[in-house]
């Protein structure tokens, strides 16, 4: 791996609990350093230090481990590369590469096997942006490499170092290890430059400022995007039961949504799952650049067969890629997949260091280590003086759906937007199963000038009107289950059958319809807009006396239910056709009243 190994005396094994093992003669070793394990060089990471006594937790099996194995300490923090090769690539948790395992080793990573994350002896192809005799600052870009057809890999000045341009290389071929740029300080003071750089995971990338999100993370999906949308540099959590949908939705955003880059975390999940995704990005073409999904995509798999340790590990590698590419001036979401997994590494690693459990059996610190994670999304100016974001989306997997046990509690506290998943709904394959009554978004005021700008309408009043109605809804099903809907009086009809519009022919939407798997913002406010119209319409022909179930024989009602799926959006004149039935067959049904041929019908 490049590092420097050092030796420290007399540091041996002496009680080994799993992942877990105590070292002593450790007065070498410092907290959250690194450290090699044995013949094999396990990895591991000082998580205490008592005396000469220090606990590391390995990030690898430890079956044959016995006391006495020798421990060496590598006098750096756990972190990772940082430079061209990241995307379109599959990392474990540690950042290994498991492609470049599985050509060493097979299908199962074999223990101590290190490789470097980033391919040394590949060559970029290198332009310089800055010359001999310049001043450069921490973040600012002094080059770019073309890391895929659609990811330009700004390369950048450390945050740790600043000076003035003494030796530049020319535009040309170079390895991630050549010197690009040599910088001098006012004391004399060298810094060289490379293709790449390190950063310990467990450490907040720097930046200028952080700046208030206002414009939504755009995924495509109406529910999410028109109801209970998330901005750009937010956070958002999916909670809920085992089969409703969190992966797949997951997917979804991965799929479709308006970021320049993509972190998929799989964290303790299943491996066929992560094979999914291994085989269908590569497949899926991106709807803005044409090219593979996969080249603006980075994967950290940590599957459930795979060390706790590491899983443990695997959130913190995800989010510090993200501020790399955050720090270049893109806009990264990042999924994580799911975070409750990543909660039980930290119970069992906690058990098997004996600390006191706090609720259910996880550490009391539980709260703050997912504040310190969701704390690292955000809208910024980077010390480049670039903009960029990091939006998070924590998927959560509360035991039997059960919403009040800790990680999903602690989760409601440090998200802005919360996608609650239904087990009923899910179980009447409805996608997505995000259920309206428990859902909410903190983030509505912030993109309504966005959403005005591109409908032309207000917006929240459109939203909010549907929302209420759908909670209306829900008010009258207690009513309906007992008495049954034809003792609802035809003003209530008319609103239960509203609802149901809304739910069937807008929230509902298919991930493997061609046209409907995707839909953009313009089609959503066209869609949602005809829908009002027709339960505004319907609540004026009860009004007349109509009745409902005469509304609901018009044959406009047929265009409402397949506009989803028939029309992608980019051609207003369908949706205006629809609409100009509506006011047509409704005016007839109003004029036939008028002239008494529904007289008495329904009284």
């Amino acid at each position: 791996m490049g590092q420097r190994e050092e030796q420290v005396s007399n540091a041996g094994v002496v009680a080994i609990n799993g992942p877990v093992i105590k070292v002593r003669g450790a007065l070498g070793l410092s907290m959250n350093e690194m450290v090699v394990v044995g013949e094999e060089k396990l990895l591991g990471e000082v998580v205490e230090l008592v005396q000469d006594i220090a606990t590391v937790q390995v990030y690898e099996d430890t079956t044959g481990l016995k006391p006495g194995t020798p421990v060496q300490g590598l006098r750096l923090p756990l972190f990772v590369e940082l430079g061209p090769g990241i995307v379109g690539h599959i990392f474990d948790g540690t950042q290994r590469p498991l492609s470049v395992a599985y050509q060493d080793t097979g299908p199962f990573v074999a223990r101590g096997r290190r490789s470097s994350a980033l391919e040394r002896d590949k060559v970029w192809s290198y332009v310089p942006t800055v010359g001999v005799g310049e001043e450069v600052s921490p973040g600012q870009v002094i080059g770019e490499v073309k890391e895929t057809e659609f990811i330009t890999h700004r390369v950048m000045v450390p945050p740790t170092i600043k000076g003035r341009v003494a030796e530049a290389v020319g535009p040309g071929l170079y390895t991630l290890e050549d010197r690009i740029c040599l910088l001098e300080d006012g004391s004399g003071k060298e810094g060289e430059i490379r293709l790449y750089q390190r950063w310990p995971v467990r450490k907040i990338r720097p930046y200028k400022e952080r700046v208030f999100p206002h414009e939504p993370l755009f995924t495509g999906q109406r529910v999410l995007d028109f109801f209970f949308p998330l901005a750009k540099g937010g956070t958002a959590a999916i909670p809920g039961g085992f089969g409703t949908g969190k992966t797949i939705t997951q997917h979804q955003l991965s799929k479709w949504t308006d970021a320049d880059i993509i972190v998929y975390i799989g964290c303790g999940e299943r491996g066929n799952e992560m094979a999914g995704v291994l085989e269908d990005f590569p497949k899926l073409l991106d709807p803005r650049s044409g090219r593979p999904l996969i080249e603006r995509t980075i994967l950290i798999a940590n599957t459930s067969d795979m060390p706790v340790a590491a899983r443990e590990a695997s959130i913190y590698t995800g989010i510090t890629i993200a501020e790399y590419y955050r720090d270049m001036g893109y806009h990264v979401a990042l999924m994580a997949d799911s975070t409750s997994r990543w909660a039980e590494a930290l119970r069992e690693i906690s058990g098997r260091l004996e600390e006191m459990p706090a609720e259910e059996g996880f550490p009391a610190y539980l709260a703050s280590r997912l504040a310190e994670f969701y704390e690292r999304a955000g809208a910024v100016i980077t010390l480049g003086g670039k903009r960029g974001s990091i939006s998070v989306i924590g998927a959560v997997s509360p035991p039997g759906g059960d919403f009040s046990e800790p990680v999903t509690q602690h989760t409601k506290r440090f998200v802005s937007t919360f996608w609650a998943l239904d087990k009923e709904l899910a179980g009447a394959r409805y996608f997505p199963a995000i259920n309206y009554l428990n859902s909410y978004s903190g983030y509505v005021n912030s993109v309504a000038l966005w959403w005005k700008e591109q409908g032309g309408v207000d917006w929240v009043k459109m939203r909010d009107e549907a929302l209420r109605i759908l909670k209306e809804e829900a008010r009258l099903q207690n009513i309906v289950k007992l008495i049954g809907e034809d003792a609802l009086p035809d003003d209530q009809k008319a609103t239960f059958h509203g609802a149901r519009l809304i739910k069937e022919d807008f929230l509902q939407q298919s991930a493997y319809d061609p046209v409907d798997t995707y839909s953009p913002a313009g089609k959503q406010v066209l869609m949602l807009q005809i829908i009002m119209r027709f339960i505004e319409g319907m609540r004026e022909a009860v009004s007349h006396r109509i009745p409902v179930y005469r509304i609901m024989e018009l044959g406009v009602l047929e265009d409402i239910h397949r506009m989803k799926y028939t029309y992608k959006g980019d051609d207003p004149a369908p949706f205006q056709a629809i609409r100009e039935r509506i006011e047509r067959e409704l005016a007839q049904l109003l004029q036939k009243e008028v002239h008494g041929e529904l007289k008495g019908v329904g009284k």
